[in-house]
């Protein structure tokens, strides 16, 4: 007879889910009932990042996420951050500010207007896609867009506040 120990771990990975708490929670219903509780309940669960921005509950998606290894002691969870955690993370002050001038800079820099880069307080020390991602698109583009280019202004609702405010820069 093999050894439990031994038997390979079922892998799962799940991204892009941008926000949508119902969604994620139908997808992990589904997950529980189509795999064998026992794997299912020492599973390695793999995010692959994207769980902010676009849909309205970005701060129950990840309240969800962080409280999985407590209620599943026994699944192993990796988060990995996508293109919209970097980016809100640059926003909060998590990342710093951005690096001396270089030649890619000179390409970003005729879109700041374009894409609205957020101009509020502490835009000066703040990370390029920070400053991407809190600031306003301009619709008259011809762009829809949810806020931002990283459709950001959901993920502020769920915080309670207004696209763009410094508030959310307390979450650190």
């Amino acid at each position: 007879m093999a050894d439990p120990s031994n038997k390979p771990r079922t892998v799962i990975c799940l991204g892009d889910i941008h926000g949508y708490l119902t969604k994620l929670l139908n997808l992990w219903s589904n997950l529980q009932s189509q795999i064998d509780p026992d794997s299912f309940n020492t599973a390695t669960i793999i995010f692959l990042g994207d769980y902010c921005d676009r849909g309205p509950d970005t701060r129950k998606v990840i309240d969800f996420l962080i409280s999985l290894p407590k209620r599943y002691p026994n699944q192993k969870h990796v988060f990995l951050s996508g293109n919209h955690e970097f980016a809100f993370a640059g926003f909060i002050g998590v990342l710093e500010g951005e690096f001396e001038a270089k030649e890619t800079w000179k390409e970003y820099a005729d879109n700041e207007e374009i894409e609205g880069w957020y101009k509020g307080e502490g835009h000066e020390k703040m990370h390029l896609q920070g400053r991407i991602w809190g600031g306003w698109f301009d619709v008259a583009q011809g762009i829809d867009c949810k806020g931002s280019i990283f459709d950001a202004a959901p993920t502020f609702g769920s915080y309670g506040v207004s696209h763009g405010s410094s508030v959310v820069n307390t979450l650190r």
